[in-house]
Protein backbone atom coordinates (compact mmCIF):
# COMPACT_ATOMS: atom_id res chain seq x y z
CA UNK A 1 0.00 0.00 0.00
CA UNK A 2 1.66 3.42 -0.95
CA UNK A 3 2.08 5.41 1.99
CA UNK A 4 -0.11 9.16 2.14
CA UNK A 5 2.25 11.96 1.83
CA UNK A 6 1.44 12.88 5.46
CA UNK A 7 1.74 9.74 6.96
CA UNK A 8 3.13 9.92 10.44
CA UNK A 9 2.86 13.86 10.87
CA UNK A 10 0.44 16.20 13.26
CA UNK A 11 -0.56 19.36 12.47
CA UNK A 12 -2.83 21.82 14.73
CA UNK A 13 -5.23 23.41 12.67
CA UNK A 14 -6.03 26.99 14.66
CA UNK A 15 -9.16 27.91 11.96
CA UNK A 16 -12.76 28.24 13.15
CA UNK A 17 -14.14 28.98 9.39
CA UNK A 18 -13.70 26.19 7.24
CA UNK A 19 -11.84 24.20 10.10
CA UNK A 20 -13.96 20.90 8.73
CA UNK A 21 -12.93 21.56 5.10
CA UNK A 22 -9.51 21.97 6.43
CA UNK A 23 -8.87 18.72 8.48
CA UNK A 24 -10.28 16.50 5.98
CA UNK A 25 -7.68 17.32 3.48
CA UNK A 26 -5.35 17.03 6.00
CA UNK A 27 -6.21 13.59 7.62
CA UNK A 28 -7.15 12.33 3.76
CA UNK A 29 -3.25 12.77 3.09
CA UNK A 30 -2.74 10.80 6.40
CA UNK A 31 -1.84 13.78 8.80
CA UNK A 32 -2.90 13.67 12.20
CA UNK A 33 -5.07 16.18 13.13
CA UNK A 34 -5.19 18.65 16.48
CA UNK A 35 -8.08 21.18 16.30
CA UNK A 36 -8.15 24.42 18.15
CA UNK A 37 -10.00 27.58 17.07
CA UNK A 38 -8.35 30.30 17.89
CA UNK A 39 -11.25 32.77 17.26
CA UNK A 40 -14.91 32.26 17.62
CA UNK A 41 -16.96 30.88 15.57
CA UNK A 42 -19.00 33.78 14.84
CA UNK A 43 -15.76 36.25 15.23
CA UNK A 44 -16.86 39.33 13.56
CA UNK A 45 -18.75 41.24 15.68
CA UNK A 46 -20.08 44.06 14.23
CA UNK A 47 -21.14 47.58 16.58
CA UNK A 48 -23.63 49.03 14.86
CA UNK A 49 -23.82 52.15 16.34
CA UNK A 50 -20.00 52.81 16.03
CA UNK A 51 -19.81 52.14 12.70
CA UNK A 52 -22.22 54.52 11.10
CA UNK A 53 -20.79 57.12 13.46
CA UNK A 54 -18.00 56.35 11.66
CA UNK A 55 -19.72 56.70 8.46
CA UNK A 56 -21.34 60.14 8.96
CA UNK A 57 -17.67 61.20 9.71
CA UNK A 58 -16.37 60.14 6.29
CA UNK A 59 -19.49 61.53 4.66
CA UNK A 60 -18.61 64.79 6.74
CA UNK A 61 -16.06 65.95 3.71
CA UNK A 62 -14.29 64.96 0.26
CA UNK A 63 -12.21 62.34 0.92
CA UNK A 64 -9.10 62.05 -1.07
CA UNK A 65 -7.77 58.51 -0.68
CA UNK A 66 -9.55 55.61 0.61
CA UNK A 67 -8.03 52.57 1.87
CA UNK A 68 -9.74 49.17 1.49
CA UNK A 69 -8.71 46.02 3.08
CA UNK A 70 -10.77 43.28 3.31
CA UNK A 71 -14.03 41.83 1.34
CA UNK A 72 -15.76 40.97 4.31
CA UNK A 73 -15.37 44.20 5.73
CA UNK A 74 -16.53 46.20 2.84
CA UNK A 75 -19.42 43.79 2.26
CA UNK A 76 -20.40 44.73 5.97
CA UNK A 77 -20.19 48.01 5.91
CA UNK A 78 -21.99 48.72 1.93
CA UNK A 79 -24.87 46.62 3.92
CA UNK A 80 -24.62 48.94 6.91
CA UNK A 81 -25.05 51.57 5.00
CA UNK A 82 -28.07 50.43 3.19
CA UNK A 83 -30.07 49.85 6.00
CA UNK A 84 -29.35 53.64 7.25
CA UNK A 85 -30.00 55.31 4.17
CA UNK A 86 -26.63 56.33 3.68
CA UNK A 87 -25.90 53.93 0.71
CA UNK A 88 -25.65 55.92 -2.01
CA UNK A 89 -23.78 58.99 -0.01
CA UNK A 90 -21.41 56.62 0.54
CA UNK A 91 -20.45 55.32 -2.63
CA UNK A 92 -20.75 58.84 -4.30
CA UNK A 93 -18.11 59.79 -1.68
CA UNK A 94 -15.69 57.12 -2.10
CA UNK A 95 -15.98 56.74 -5.81
CA UNK A 96 -15.10 60.59 -5.70
CA UNK A 97 -11.46 59.01 -3.85
CA UNK A 98 -8.33 57.49 -4.86
CA UNK A 99 -9.20 53.87 -3.71
CA UNK A 100 -6.28 51.71 -2.91
CA UNK A 101 -7.41 48.28 -2.29
CA UNK A 102 -5.19 45.31 -0.16
CA UNK A 103 -6.52 42.44 -2.28
CA UNK A 104 -9.18 40.86 -4.79
CA UNK A 105 -11.39 40.00 -2.53
CA UNK A 106 -11.95 43.51 -1.71
CA UNK A 107 -11.68 44.90 -5.06
CA UNK A 108 -14.36 42.38 -6.21
CA UNK A 109 -16.98 43.48 -3.48
CA UNK A 110 -16.36 47.59 -4.61
CA UNK A 111 -16.81 46.47 -8.11
CA UNK A 112 -19.76 44.97 -7.91
CA UNK A 113 -20.89 48.57 -6.01
CA UNK A 114 -20.01 50.63 -8.76
CA UNK A 115 -16.28 51.50 -7.04
CA UNK A 116 -13.30 50.59 -9.06
CA UNK A 117 -9.90 50.87 -7.46
CA UNK A 118 -6.87 52.90 -8.77
CA UNK A 119 -4.20 50.34 -7.27
CA UNK A 120 -3.55 47.37 -5.63
CA UNK A 121 -0.49 45.67 -4.59
CA UNK A 122 0.13 41.87 -5.84
CA UNK A 123 1.26 40.59 -2.33
CA UNK A 124 -2.16 41.58 -1.06
CA UNK A 125 -0.33 42.62 2.06
CA UNK A 126 -1.24 46.16 3.98
CA UNK A 127 1.96 47.65 4.43
CA UNK A 128 2.46 47.26 0.88
CA UNK A 129 -1.03 50.30 -0.18
CA UNK A 130 0.51 52.11 2.84
CA UNK A 131 4.33 51.93 1.06
CA UNK A 132 2.51 53.00 -1.84
CA UNK A 133 1.56 56.28 -0.24
CA UNK A 134 4.75 57.22 1.17
CA UNK A 135 5.89 59.05 -1.51
CA UNK A 136 3.15 61.22 -1.60
CA UNK A 137 2.72 64.36 -0.30
CA UNK A 138 -0.36 63.86 2.21
CA UNK A 139 -0.49 67.28 3.56
CA UNK A 140 -3.71 68.68 3.88
CA UNK A 141 -5.50 65.45 2.43
CA UNK A 142 -8.15 63.09 3.77
CA UNK A 143 -7.65 59.64 4.41
CA UNK A 144 -10.33 56.69 4.97
CA UNK A 145 -9.00 53.36 6.39
CA UNK A 146 -10.94 50.52 6.72
CA UNK A 147 -10.27 48.50 9.59
CA UNK A 148 -10.41 44.72 8.90
CA UNK A 149 -10.78 43.27 13.12
CA UNK A 150 -8.16 44.90 14.49
CA UNK A 151 -7.35 48.66 14.52
CA UNK A 152 -5.24 50.52 12.41
CA UNK A 153 -4.71 53.20 14.94
CA UNK A 154 -0.77 53.11 14.67
CA UNK A 155 -1.08 53.51 10.43
CA UNK A 156 -3.50 56.26 11.14
CA UNK A 157 -1.19 58.23 13.42
CA UNK A 158 2.08 57.53 10.72
CA UNK A 159 -0.48 58.81 8.19
CA UNK A 160 -1.08 61.79 10.71
CA UNK A 161 2.44 62.73 10.73
CA UNK A 162 2.64 63.49 7.26
CA UNK A 163 0.15 65.80 7.71
CA UNK A 164 -3.25 63.87 6.72
CA UNK A 165 -6.30 63.74 8.20
CA UNK A 166 -7.24 60.56 9.03
CA UNK A 167 -10.61 58.60 9.76
CA UNK A 168 -10.75 54.97 10.78
CA UNK A 169 -13.80 53.08 9.84
CA UNK A 170 -14.02 50.06 12.29
CA UNK A 171 -16.21 47.35 10.91
CA UNK A 172 -16.12 44.67 12.88
CA UNK A 173 -13.71 43.16 15.76
CA UNK A 174 -12.44 39.47 15.93
CA UNK A 175 -13.12 37.71 19.25
CA UNK A 176 -11.18 35.22 20.48
CA UNK A 177 -12.76 31.47 21.04
CA UNK A 178 -15.58 30.92 23.52
CA UNK A 179 -14.01 28.06 24.94
CA UNK A 180 -10.22 28.19 25.28
CA UNK A 181 -9.53 25.05 26.61
CA UNK A 182 -8.57 23.58 23.58
CA UNK A 183 -6.54 26.12 22.66
CA UNK A 184 -4.49 25.90 25.56
CA UNK A 185 -4.27 22.12 24.91
CA UNK A 186 -2.46 23.10 21.94
CA UNK A 187 -0.10 25.49 22.97
CA UNK A 188 0.96 22.87 25.49
CA UNK A 189 1.56 20.08 22.22
CA UNK A 190 3.49 23.26 20.35
CA UNK A 191 5.90 24.11 23.29
CA UNK A 192 6.41 20.69 24.42
CA UNK A 193 7.18 20.19 20.22
CA UNK A 194 4.73 17.56 19.93
CA UNK A 195 3.40 18.69 16.95
CA UNK A 196 5.10 18.69 13.30
CA UNK A 197 3.09 21.99 11.78
CA UNK A 198 0.42 24.27 12.92
CA UNK A 199 -1.61 26.08 10.10
CA UNK A 200 -3.08 29.58 10.56
CA UNK A 201 -5.87 31.26 7.88
CA UNK A 202 -6.13 34.67 9.37
CA UNK A 203 -3.25 37.08 11.42
CA UNK A 204 -5.77 37.49 14.06
CA UNK A 205 -5.53 34.04 15.11
CA UNK A 206 -1.77 33.98 15.22
CA UNK A 207 -2.41 36.79 17.78
CA UNK A 208 -4.80 35.12 19.82
CA UNK A 209 -2.64 31.96 19.64
CA UNK A 210 0.16 34.44 20.50
CA UNK A 211 -2.14 36.03 23.83
CA UNK A 212 -3.47 32.98 24.62
CA UNK A 213 0.20 31.34 25.17
CA UNK A 214 1.02 34.41 27.23
CA UNK A 215 -2.16 33.61 29.56
CA UNK A 216 -0.65 30.61 30.45
CA UNK A 217 2.99 31.40 30.80
CA UNK A 218 4.51 29.09 27.73
CA UNK A 219 4.87 32.02 25.05
CA UNK A 220 8.57 32.23 25.44
CA UNK A 221 8.22 28.21 24.97
CA UNK A 222 5.65 28.73 21.86
CA UNK A 223 8.24 31.05 19.58
CA UNK A 224 11.27 28.62 20.65
CA UNK A 225 9.17 25.65 19.07
CA UNK A 226 8.41 27.67 15.71
CA UNK A 227 12.09 28.65 15.46
CA UNK A 228 12.97 25.72 15.53
CA UNK A 229 11.01 22.57 15.34
CA UNK A 230 7.49 23.24 14.35
CA UNK A 231 6.45 24.88 11.18
CA UNK A 232 4.15 27.47 10.95
CA UNK A 233 2.08 27.01 7.86
CA UNK A 234 0.15 30.27 7.04
CA UNK A 235 -2.59 30.66 4.25
CA UNK A 236 -0.64 33.58 2.85
CA UNK A 237 1.76 36.77 3.13
CA UNK A 238 -0.69 38.79 5.15
CA UNK A 239 -1.57 35.90 8.18
CA UNK A 240 2.86 35.00 7.81
CA UNK A 241 3.29 39.13 8.43
CA UNK A 242 2.08 38.55 12.05
CA UNK A 243 4.53 36.44 12.84
CA UNK A 244 7.34 38.68 12.14
CA UNK A 245 7.69 40.66 15.32
CA UNK A 246 7.93 37.38 17.25
CA UNK A 247 10.48 36.28 14.92
CA UNK A 248 9.02 33.16 14.01
CA UNK A 249 9.69 32.31 10.64
CA UNK A 250 7.28 30.62 8.38
CA UNK A 251 6.27 29.64 5.30
CA UNK A 252 3.23 30.17 2.48
CA UNK A 253 1.99 28.95 -0.60
CA UNK A 254 2.66 31.27 -3.82
CA UNK A 255 -1.08 31.77 -3.86
CA UNK A 256 -3.16 32.63 -0.97
CA UNK A 257 -5.08 29.75 -0.85
CA UNK A 258 -6.48 26.59 1.49
CA UNK A 259 -5.08 24.17 -0.81
CA UNK A 260 -2.02 25.81 -1.75
CA UNK A 261 -0.82 25.55 2.44
CA UNK A 262 -1.61 21.89 2.39
CA UNK A 263 -0.20 21.08 -1.03
CA UNK A 264 3.18 22.70 0.50
CA UNK A 265 3.10 20.87 4.01
CA UNK A 266 3.14 17.55 1.66
CA UNK A 267 6.48 19.06 0.45
CA UNK A 268 7.95 21.23 3.38
CA UNK A 269 7.56 18.20 6.25
CA UNK A 270 8.48 15.30 4.68
CA UNK A 271 11.53 17.44 3.35
CA UNK A 272 12.57 18.49 7.29
CA UNK A 273 12.29 14.79 8.39
CA UNK A 274 13.97 12.96 5.41
CA UNK A 275 16.47 15.77 4.19
CA UNK A 276 16.57 18.13 1.13
CA UNK A 277 19.17 16.65 -1.81
CA UNK A 278 19.27 19.44 -4.76
CA UNK A 279 21.75 20.17 -7.61
CA UNK A 280 22.69 23.53 -8.10
CA UNK A 281 22.47 25.38 -11.14
CA UNK A 282 26.86 25.31 -11.15
CA UNK A 283 26.24 20.87 -11.13
CA UNK A 284 27.50 20.57 -7.80
CA UNK A 285 25.18 18.40 -5.58
CA UNK A 286 23.90 20.26 -1.93
CA UNK A 287 22.50 17.78 0.78
CA UNK A 288 20.76 18.88 3.64
CA UNK A 289 20.05 16.75 6.70
CA UNK A 290 19.60 18.16 10.24
CA UNK A 291 22.20 20.26 11.07
CA UNK A 292 24.20 18.61 8.19
CA UNK A 293 24.95 20.01 5.44
CA UNK A 294 27.25 18.52 2.93
CA UNK A 295 28.24 20.37 -0.41
CA UNK A 296 29.39 17.96 -3.15
CA UNK A 297 30.60 15.36 -0.22
CA UNK A 298 32.35 18.24 2.01
CA UNK A 299 30.87 18.52 5.25
CA UNK A 300 29.87 22.43 5.45
CA UNK A 301 29.06 24.61 9.16
CA UNK A 302 26.90 27.25 9.07
CA UNK A 303 26.17 29.71 11.51
CA UNK A 304 22.29 29.88 12.74
CA UNK A 305 21.70 33.37 10.74
CA UNK A 306 22.59 32.00 7.16
CA UNK A 307 22.05 28.50 8.11
CA UNK A 308 18.16 29.62 8.37
CA UNK A 309 18.41 31.74 5.28
CA UNK A 310 19.60 28.48 3.47
CA UNK A 311 16.30 26.13 5.42
CA UNK A 312 13.69 29.13 3.91
CA UNK A 313 15.38 29.18 0.33
CA UNK A 314 15.11 25.23 0.27
CA UNK A 315 11.23 25.28 1.17
CA UNK A 316 10.56 25.94 -2.73
CA UNK A 317 14.23 25.71 -4.14
CA UNK A 318 14.38 28.24 -7.14
CA UNK A 319 11.56 30.15 -6.26
CA UNK A 320 11.96 33.81 -4.62
CA UNK A 321 11.85 34.56 -0.92
CA UNK A 322 11.26 38.19 0.20
CA UNK A 323 13.63 39.53 2.21
CA UNK A 324 11.16 39.98 4.44
CA UNK A 325 10.25 36.44 5.09
CA UNK A 326 13.76 35.83 5.37
CA UNK A 327 13.71 38.33 8.06
CA UNK A 328 11.06 36.55 10.38
CA UNK A 329 13.61 33.15 9.52
CA UNK A 330 16.16 34.53 11.49
CA UNK A 331 16.75 33.49 14.48
CA UNK A 332 15.21 35.91 17.58
CA UNK A 333 17.43 38.23 18.41
CA UNK A 334 18.71 38.96 14.81
CA UNK A 335 16.13 39.86 13.11
CA UNK A 336 16.67 43.62 13.34
CA UNK A 337 16.82 44.82 10.18
CA UNK A 338 16.72 43.88 6.14
CA UNK A 339 20.69 44.73 6.62
CA UNK A 340 20.34 41.49 8.72
CA UNK A 341 19.52 39.34 5.90
CA UNK A 342 21.94 40.96 3.77
CA UNK A 343 24.78 40.23 6.16
CA UNK A 344 23.26 36.52 6.37
CA UNK A 345 22.85 36.20 2.65
CA UNK A 346 26.84 37.32 2.37
CA UNK A 347 27.78 34.46 4.64
CA UNK A 348 25.93 31.64 2.97
CA UNK A 349 27.57 32.78 -0.11
CA UNK A 350 31.04 32.77 1.32
CA UNK A 351 30.01 29.16 2.51
CA UNK A 352 28.48 27.50 -0.73
CA UNK A 353 29.58 30.00 -3.39
CA UNK A 354 28.53 33.30 -4.73
CA UNK A 355 26.39 32.04 -7.63
CA UNK A 356 24.22 29.66 -5.31
CA UNK A 357 22.12 33.05 -3.86
CA UNK A 358 20.67 35.06 -6.39
CA UNK A 359 19.44 38.19 -5.72
CA UNK A 360 16.15 39.22 -7.39
CA UNK A 361 15.78 42.78 -7.89
CA UNK A 362 12.76 44.41 -5.35
CA UNK A 363 11.67 40.89 -4.40
CA UNK A 364 14.37 39.05 -3.00
CA UNK A 365 16.70 35.89 -3.09
CA UNK A 366 16.46 32.45 -4.66
CA UNK A 367 18.29 29.33 -4.66
CA UNK A 368 20.23 29.09 -8.10
CA UNK A 369 19.49 25.50 -8.56
CA UNK A 370 18.88 22.82 -11.87
CA UNK A 371 15.29 22.60 -13.06
CA UNK A 372 14.68 19.03 -13.92
CA UNK A 373 13.00 18.54 -16.95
Amino acid sequence: MTALPLDGFRIGVTAARKAEEQVALLERRGARVEWAAALSLEPNHVDLAELLTATKEVLAAPVDFFLATTGVGMKTWLEAAREAGLHDDLVATLGGAEILARGPKSVGVLRRHGLRELWAPESECFEDVLAHLRGRDLTGRRIVVQEHGQSLSMAAHALRRRGASVVTVPIYRVASADDPEPMFHLIDLVADRELDAVTFTSAPAVGALMEAAFSVGRRDDVISAFQSDVVASCVGPVTAAAFEMWGVPTIFPERSRLAGMVKQLETELPTRRDGVDVRLADGRTLIVHGDSLILDGVPVELSPAPASVLMALLVNPGFVVSRRALLAALPSGQAGSEHAVEMAVARLRAAIGTKAVLTVVKRGYRLAVTVEA
